[in-house]
């Protein structure tokens, strides 16, 4: 009896120690990193909160620490549940880490919601102003993965609403919790030198058209299964060569108007210096179309512009020539 009750004991603390989860899920080798790493999209996460951070310094002269926090959380929630409900055309796309959510999909959802619930009511104390923004976002999100619209159909399959549905996420997040965060808190402040109404309109009009250029790349990535789900992006509407010249309209349209914007006076160099990021886009999605967009371009396209914020910001914590014009 005692010897049962010692190995009762001694699995217990197997199971509390992780011992038990390891054996089930195998040894985490260097090829299930990346696997568990793709199942949050973290790059789509990094590129939000970093635009967020970005335009934050821009907009009210500070740098939003925690608030870049919440809106990398909030882009995790939408991506991981977005996994959940996107496995059969993730399948068809041989989306990495799709067999790891469709494994643990309910328990996804369940962590996911969680998350939600518990950072709107525990940020809400923090920064009220930014609460009805986040529940917008959410909001959005739902019709975006779930099919609760009429016909029982999710904004991600109507024609043209899928990418509008998905750049206004990342308008909410990173142009709105910054300027709620400025003018609609609890005490509200004015722009920093050099940045008026005008300049966020054109910085929005260009972050917006830049995003969707994003979007519609990854829709060529995700030609074959965004198909088979019935899925109407440009790519699949249209074909990929007419994708392809949407694609370069966007980069090239955001680019001119932030040097509209600038030669109106409206966008400061410092703004106007991020023309650059289309520009780079162009060439480094070109050369991946040569041989079919994969998985690998858009996430390669993502990081890019992750580190090119991150030069940024070091450029401007560095005082280098430029920085405060």
């Amino acid at each position: 009896m005692g010897r049962q009750r010692m190995g009762r004991a001694g699995i217990r603390m197997n199971e509390l120690s992780g011992f038990h989860i390891k054996r089930q899920l195998g040894p985490v080798n260097k090829e299930k990193l990346p696997e568990i790493f793709n199942v949050g999209r973290f790059h789509i996460v990094l590129i939000a909160a970093l635009g967020m951070f970005t335009f934050g310094w821009l907009f009210t002269g500070r740098y939003l620490w925690l608030l870049t926090g919440i809106c990398a959380l909030d882009w995790f929630i939408v991506n991981l549940i977005n996994r959940a409900t996107d496995i059969k055309e993730d399948v068809a796309g041989d989306i990495r880490g799709t067999k790891l959510i469709e494994r643990y999909k309910l328990t996804v959802v369940g962590f996911g919601i969680f998350l939600l619930i518990t950072s709107l009511i525990a940020y809400h104390f923090v920064n009220p102003a930014v609460t009805g923004l986040r529940i917008a976002g959410h909001l959005l999100g739902i019709f975006y993965n779930w099919p609760l619209l009429p016909g029982r159909r999710r904004l991600k399959e109507l024609y043209f609403f899928k990418n509008a549905a998905s750049g206004t996420g990342f308008m909410i997040t990173v142009f709105g919790y910054p300027l709620a965060t400025q003018h609609w808190g609890e005490i509200p402040y004015g722009f920093p030198t050099g940045i008026t109404w005008g300049t966020v309109v054109f910085s929005a009009i260009f972050f917006f058209l830049f995003i969707q250029s994003y979007e519609i790349i990854y829709d060529l990535r995700d030609i074959k299964g965004d198909a088979l789900a019935g899925i109407h992006t440009y790519p699949v509407a249209h074909g990929e060569r007419v994708a392809v010249h949407i694609v370069d309209g966007l980069i090239f349209s955001s680019m001119a108007v932030l040097m509209v914007g600038y030669l109106l006076g409206e966008v400061p160099w410092r703004i106007v210096i991020m023309a650059v990021a289309p520009l780079v886009q162009f060439f480094v999605y070109k050369r991946g179309l040569k041989r079919g967009i994969s998985s690998k371009d858009c996430i390669l396209l993502t990081w890019v512009g992750a580190i090119m914020l991150t030069i940024y910001h070091l450029w401007v914590v560095a005082g280098l020539p430029g920085s405060g014009v």
